[in-house]
């Protein structure tokens, strides 16, 4: 494709979009964006008080309080946009995430990165499929990253119970777990015959700031500050700045070419940074009994009815 830019994005009055994590950093910049195309825009946050200051910056942009560590309010929040969108969402981007954070567990019992980055949203996605069905040639994005990584044990112990917790391996799968659900999703609307895409992106290598977040997640002053020196370094020598970190996201939300299954991505060198890319996702991501056998395990944790079942 070519240098693809926010430029380029279709016209978005009268579309409905939710992006989860929409209070700083990928959601935000996605929701400012989307809001000047036109789009009505359902910034999902967890913290109300961050959450009511990045509405501010998003013109008729509505706040929906979300917090993804916790079932029950991914069940109160799917409930509130049915209602206040009439059945109704044209977008919904899957963007919020947690990374490498020291071992930790949901108000359900999950491990953290897991519940987050991936029970959550497929949850979400879950509850809110009658509105997306409701839409019309609707889209779910769910963001992956580079630094995907499974099956590990994602099938088999998806919340470190009997093996040893290693929080970058814990990411990897959890963002594995996203791609795969991204690939059974689509398979599954495919096979209904339903007006619903789904595909996935990443954003390379971008400064959001959650290097940061994830340092000050630790308690221990010299992890703390090692991590904090790394993700530092590593923004400024590697990583791209936000409003380019978003465009795949963006694409792949908005651009006529993408189909059902497909990944964006940066398409610079090592995939780390550059204008949106189709690239092939993990090879072990595309297996239908991994993606069959997630599913499945999906619905027993959470308790939801997968939609499409």
């Amino acid at each position: 494709m070519t240098k693809w830019t926010e430029a380029d994005i279709p016209d978005q009055t009268g579309r409905t979009v939710l992006i989860t994590g929409a209070n700083s950093g990928l959601g935000l910049r996605s929701a400012q964006v989307l809001a000047g195309k036109g789009a009505h825009v359902l910034l999902a946050c967890r913290s109300r008080e961050r959450g009511e200051q990045a509405v501010r910056s998003v013109p008729g942009g509505t706040l929906v309080h979300l917090d993804l560590a916790d079932l029950a309010s991914v069940r109160q929040a799917a409930s509130g946009v049915r209602e206040r969108t009439g059945d109704r969402l044209d977008i919904l981007i899957n963007n919020a995430g947690v990374m490498a954070t020291p071992r930790s567990v949901t108000a359900d019992g999950f491990e953290l990165q897991f519940g987050t980055n991936y029970l959550g949203p497929a949850a979400l996605t879950w509850l809110l499929m009658p509105a997306l069905r409701g839409a019309g040639e609707s889209r779910v994005v769910t963001v992956s990253s580079l630094l995907a990584r499974g099956p590990g044990s994602v099938l088999d112990d998806p919340n470190f119970e009997r093996h040893r917790y290693n929080p970058a391996a814990a990411y990897g799968q959890s963002k594995f777990a996203d791609q795969v659900f991204a690939l059974e999703l689509d398979r599954r609307l495919r096979a209904a015959g339903e007006d619903v895409v789904s595909v996935a992106a990443h954003p390379g290598y971008t400064a959001t700031g959650l290097n940061a977040a994830m340092a000050r997640s630790y308690s221990n002053v010299v992890v703390r500050s090692v991590f904090d020196v790394a993700g530092r370094i590593g923004d400024v020598l590697l990583g791209q700045n936000v409003k380019m970190g978003a465009l795949p996201q963006l694409y792949a939300a908005t651009a006529p070419a993408v189909n059902g299954g497909d990944y964006v991505g940066a398409g610079g060198l090592g995939g780390m940074r550059g204008y949106p890319a189709f690239v092939p996702p993990l090879r072990t991501a595309l297996d239908q009994r991994t993606g069959t056998a997630l599913w499945e395990l999906t619905a027993k944790l959470t308790g939801i009815t997968p939609d499409p079942a």
